[in-house]
């Protein structure tokens, strides 16, 4: 602000800066939209690890790919994912009645303590779930005399996979919790802040929806399901059900709460789940939708070819090449991609045998690994970009089968002898060679996307800002640095700034019309990187000198 001068003197005043650092985006948060045995119902979930996967959503289930996805990804070199739990619309309706409660003792001291399922599914049933109270605690600073009002809460998930019969368990532990709502462990708050199982929930305001009243209230430990809406696993997933309602914000459209993401892929169904989805994995208008919502949040759509047998062997791989053009069209976004074929791992559900799975979950913890290591320019594809865990891929192609497919902008997984199985493509859908597309690489189009992002979200500063030159001078020099630190670390063809990228903010760019409707036109240019994908090696004999 203005200085008012009053006495003859010195004056020290603190200009701002015209500096607005700008900081890239992530990119590489994989998403994925699938079923789960319990979680949030389409609510976009973010998670670091695939530890984090399994105490929101759930242990491995042989029912749902998604875990088995997700898993891979972080194998792979994933770092960063959100998940969105979906369920068919007849399942919702379902699952958002009056949720499951089961009744505990509370020895008489208080209300009967009921507990409300925080997500539906089988796994709140009787035989899954168990709630143990007991009294052997104090409330500090009492004598020591048991306080009746004060218990210690003990809440078990076992998790029985229905075709495996593989186990896993799942404890939480709460000591001293009270029914006094000014007690620093007031049961309502504790739960309802630490648990990721239950509320507590007739001892929560009245006027909150979630408050339940029970039905019963029999102070007996092992009450049965005092209110139940039908407890289930949901059906199997269609495609209307993936790609979701917009303005219910359910399927993909769940996403659209999510801050960001860079890559998305749908897990196929599972085998026994839902035999018509999976032998119409290149449904193209579900990938077409899909790829649409996508690149309106700047992220990539990873797609997966059918199963085998139908992409199997070499036979079905020539009949599925001469089909796959018209099977594609319709999906040919410039931020789509197809790998083939499924890969061989190991199904802990199954006692470690191997299983095949699709290959864009690895195909994306890839992507996210190399993307740390070299940069989101780089072609997450080559003999880096190795397979974690892999045991063999469905199909062991030659070169030949490899050059059938690569020009069609299929990228083709490879075995090689010492490397072992790698990513051998980074080709948008739009890159076969009869496209001639300026985003026929993988690379380039997500680089573009990151820059796009990062500008989109650092640039919030500009709006209502003074529309002139002072202004327009400050884009150039925040945009420009930013650039210039992508062509340090190498993201750019050129020798030099200017063969790299360019930043235009002026009135070359914003007119006086322009200024009038209040607009701001900032053109950004950059030089592509794109990926050395065939080495042409010429070798010729030197002809030996003739003495004359």
């Amino acid at each position: 602000m203005p200085l008012t001068l009053t006495y003859p003197g010195v004056y020290v005043q603190e200009l701002p800066s015209s500096v607005h650092t700008i900081v890239g985006v992530p990119t590489a948060v994989a998403a994925f939209v699938g079923r789960a045995r319990r979680g949030p119902l389409n609510v976009p979930v973010r998670i670091g690890s695939f530890a984090q996967f399994e105490r929101a959503f759930g242990a491995l289930w042989q029912q749902s790919e998604l875990g088995y996805c997700v898993k891979q990804y972080f194998d792979n070199g994933g770092n960063d994912a959100v998940v969105v739990r979906t369920v068919t619309a007849a399942d919702l309706a379902t699952f958002t009645g009056v949720p499951p409660t089961i009744a505990v003792a509370t020895n008489g001291a208080g209300p009967p303590l009921t507990l409300q399922a925080r997500s539906p599914g089988l796994w709140f049933g009787p035989s899954s779930f168990r709630a143990d109270v007991d009294w052997n605690t104090r409330r500090v600073g009492t004598p020591p005399n048991p306080d009746a009002t004060v218990f210690n809460l003990k809440l078990t998930l076992t998790e029985i996979d229905p075709i495996s019969g593989a186990t896993s368990t799942t404890v939480e532990s709460y000591q001293n919790l009270s029914y006094d709502p000014t007690a620093p462990t007031y049961v309502g708050d504790v739960l309802a802040n630490d648990s990721r199982f239950v509320f507590a929930a007739n001892s929560r305001n009245p006027a909150d929806p979630n408050f339940l009243t029970p039905a019963s209230r029999a102070d007996v430990l092992g009450t049965p399901y005092t209110t139940v809406s039908a407890l289930s696993d949901g059906s199997p997933l269609a495609w209307t059900d993936i790609t979701g309602d917009p303005a219910a914000k359910t399927g993909m459209f769940a996403l659209a709460d999510a801050d960001i993401f860079t890559m998305i892929m749908i897990p196929p169904p599972s085998p026994d789940e839902n035999a018509a989805r999976i032998n119409d994995l290149l449904n193209s208008a579900a990938w077409g939708a899909i790829a649409a919502f996508a690149a309106s949040r700047h992220a990539v759509a990873y797609i997966d070819p059918p199963a085998p047998p139908t992409w199997g062997d070499e036979p079905a791989v020539y009949s599925a090449v001469s089909a796959l053009g018209n099977a594609l069209d319709p999906v040919r976004f410039d931020n789509t991609a197809l790998y083939y074929p499924w890969i061989w791992y190991a199904d802990p559900l199954n006692g470690g045998r191997p299983r095949l799975f699709p290959p864009s979950a690895s195909a994306m913890g890839v992507a996210a690994r190399i993307d740390g290591t070299r940069g989101v320019w780089k072609a997450p594809a080559g003999e880096e970009a190795k397979l974690v865990g892999a045991q063999q891929l469905a199909y062991r192609m030659t070169d030949s089968e490899n050059g059938e497919l690569n020009p069609l902008a299929i990228n083709c997984l490879r075995t090689f002898p010492i490397i072992g199985s790698v990513v051998w493509g980074a080709r948008t859908l739009v890159g076969a060679d009869s496209e001639g597309s300026q985003w026929k690489y993988l690379p380039v189009r997500r680089t573009a996307y990151f820059i796009e992002e990062t500008l989109y979200r650092a640039l919030g500063w500009v709006v209502f800002e003074p529309n002139d030159e002072p202004l327009w001078s400050q884009i150039r020099l925040n945009v420009g640095a930013f650039m210039r630190s992508l062509f340090r670390q190498g993201a750019f063809q050129g020798a030099t700034p200017a063969q790299a990228y360019f930043v235009r903010c002026n009135s070359d760019t914003t007119t006086a019309l322009d200024q009038d409707l209040g607009i701001v036109n900032v053109v950004v240019g950059f030089a592509p990187l794109k990926p050395a994908e065939f080495v042409v090696i010429k070798i010729t004999q030197i002809a030996g000198q003739i003495q004359t």
